[in-house]
């Protein structure tokens, strides 16, 4: 597979993981009260074609890493297995989630009532996406395989997700910002990091656009 090709692939993943979160998030505040199991089952399932998407891209993005700058084949490997992990935290919690709504015969609210997502949803999955982001920031700078600011963004979202590893102390009121299971700590900062994942995904489907092929580069004047 060319670069380019491997490129319009990872960014479209990317995309596809980012556009699935955005949809995913505002199904978390349509109701109130438990919601009914359609909507939990419906943004879980969305959920779980946005991590596998993301496995996508985080595989795309190690090869693309080892392509461009071989030297730094170990932070994309880092970032990989982060990013892997991060995935499968969240799908684990995403099961308990499911499996609890389907055993029972009345609404509940999983956020509150399946105790065993708290730390998963939250704490875990801060640090493991806070050391994916840092991986990728450092590769991104190191290689130049992307523009300047996916980097620099990947650095400040790292240090926004290390401040909420904390957050396991906190209760589990999902009402409260900073709470295990809080709108800050879970939906907050997965609504930031689908954008970011939007923005990043563009940009590395777009990045195809000035990849030098063999062909290309035999043609230019003076070969």
């Amino acid at each position: 597979m060319s670069e380019a090709v491997a490129r319009r692939l990872t960014g479209l993943a990317a995309v596809i993981a980012a556009i699935a979160l955005i949809v995913q998030v505002p199904l978390y505040f349509l109701y109130s009260g438990p919601p009914p199991d359609a909507n939990v089952l419906s943004r879980l399932l969305i959920g779980i074609v946005a991590l596998a998407s993301l496995i996508i891209f985080v595989t795309g993005f190690r090869e693309l890493v080892k392509r461009v700058g071989p030297a730094h084949e170990w932070v994309g490997s880092i970032a990989f297995s982060t990013g892997l992990v991060y995935a499968t935290i969240t799908l684990v919690s995403m099961g308990l989630e499911a499996g609890a709504v389907i055993a029972v015969d009345h609404p509940i609210d999983p956020t509150i009532d399946v105790s065993g997502t708290y730390i998963l949803y939250g704490a875990i999955s801060r640090l493991m996406l806070a050391l994916f982001l840092a991986a990728l920031g450092h590769a991104v700078t190191r290689t130049r395989l992307l523009p300047r600011w996916t980097g620099r963004s990947a650095y400040v979202l790292a240090v926004l997700s290390l401040a909420f590893v904390p957050s396991l102390f906190f209760g589990n009121d999902p009402s409260f910002f900073y709470a295990a299971n809080g709108w800050g700590t879970t939906a907050l900062m997965g609504a930031i990091l689908s954008y970011w994942l939007l923005a990043l995904g563009i940009s590395t489907y777009r990045s195809a656009a000035r990849v030098v092929t063999p062909a290309a580069d035999a043609a230019a004047p003076g070969h």
